[in-house]
């Protein structure tokens, strides 16, 4: 299994996907979101999938079978869930849960795959008369392991009596730059916004080599996180475009083209002539369904009985999936990066040119991620209209 080629391919759906969600559920917001969260619960649900709600699921993640899917998804989460602080790198956690309705017992072979490929720990509940009280329960699992950060990845009224299994997945990761800034030098400046006005914003600022990129239209920067003892490398990117209104277009490009991101990440460290970026806070929802749906990925949610692989009942024939929920928070300041994602599915009964030196000031729309650079692995996708808006 070539790991690098299948991250690219991830990369690829989470590209499209943001597209896709800031056309559809962020028009004119700051959005923040992890597709490696939504990823990871698309995957356990393909894991108890057949026919073809399966071909289906592993045709919108791009992969060759469940086999395939789950041996990516072990090495995903191992890659992931490893906690770096102890070692001086980042702070990170990466737990799945589920929730499953104690009148329908998990069948031994999708049990396996949840307690081994996922490390998901299996809670047996009473949806019929406690709903209330369990989808309490998930969201306080959630509020824990994000470190309070997301508070309700579950909605009021989205579980009930006809649930019968929850899939939840939490992210988080807390790491400080390699070269923090130096708090005394933020000072306010103008952030253009996409309606023409301007607000007043703080930007951090260093007189310090970046690594940076220029593109055609656009510009990259790199900030590297303190770095563990093991070999995982995580850094934050910043896409720039060069015109005030560039970042639709941006978009557009980031996501049609294949391979996108191997291509324009700077690696080396250049001189700028000016060098400014803002502080932000985003906090961002959405029913991650509604999105899913739009790309065409329809039969887990159709209640054809594609689900069937999930538990040892005849109830299994009928189980679908209701929602699929997901909610993230990122902070950005002198310091470093806090960031955490919550994603919860809920099944019912039913090479390049550096300019030397060049700028790099982030006054107006960017995107923006959290990527683990040896792997290719992204772990948050986000977009800045308005850095005082949370």
């Amino acid at each position: 299994m070539d790991l690098r080629h299948l991250i690219r391919s991830q990369t690829d759906v989470a590209l499209n996907l943001t597209k896709h969600v800031l056309q559809t559920e962020a028009k004119g917001s700051n959005l923040v979101f992890s597709p490696l969260s939504i990823h990871v619960v698309l995957s356990m649900i393909a894991a108890g999938s057949k026919g073809p709600t399966l071909d289906e699921i592993l045709s919108f993640l791009k992969s060759n079978s469940s086999e395939q899917l789950k041996s990516f998804s072990s090495e995903l989460v191992s890659v992931v869930s490893a906690d770096g602080s102890p070692a001086g790198g980042p702070r990170l956690s990466f737990p799945n849960g589920v929730w499953l309705d104690k009148s329908l017992p998990l069948k031994s072979s999708f049990k396996q795959v949840v307690d081994n490929v996922y490390k998901a720990a299996s809670n047996l509940v009473d949806f019929q008369n406690k709903a209330v009280q369990v989808a309490g329960e998930v969201n306080l699992w959630a509020e824990k392991e994000t470190n309070g950060l997301i508070k309700e990845v579950l909605p009021p009224g989205s579980v009930d009596a006809s649930t019968r299994l929850i899939f939840a997945n939490a992210l988080y990761f807390k790491g400080a730059w390699n070269e923090a800034f130096d708090a005394s030098k933020t000072k306010d400046y103008d952030f253009h916004l996409v309606n023409g006005n301007s607000v007043k914003v703080p930007f951090m600022t260093s007189k310090k080599k970046q690594i940076v990129g220029a593109y055609d239209g656009f510009k990259v920067l790199g900030l590297p996180y303190k770095q563990g003892e093991d070999k995982r490398h995580f850094s934050m990117y910043f896409f720039l475009p060069d015109a005030k209104d560039g970042l639709p277009a941006l978009v557009d490009k980031v996501s049609s083209e294949s391979g996108f991101l191997d291509r324009h990440l700077p690696h080396q460290p250049a001189e700028l002539r000016e060098f400014r970026i803002p502080r932000f806070k985003i906090s961002f929802g959405f029913e991650a369904s509604a999105v899913l749906k739009g790309l065409g990925l329809e039969l887990p949610f159709s209640g054809k009985g594609g689900l069937i692989e999930m538990v040892e009942s005849s109830e299994g024939q009928n189980l679908y999936v209701s929602n699929i929920f997901h909610k993230s928070v990122i902070e950005v300041n002198e310091e470093g990066t806090e960031a955490a994602a919550a994603t919860s599915a809920v099944i019912k009964l039913r090479s390049m040119y550096i300019p030397d030196p060049i700028d790099f000031v982030a006054d107006h729309p960017f995107l923006f991620l959290v990527k683990e650079d040896v792997t290719g692995v992204v772990l948050f996708i986000g977009n800045v209209l308005n850095p005082l808006e949370n």
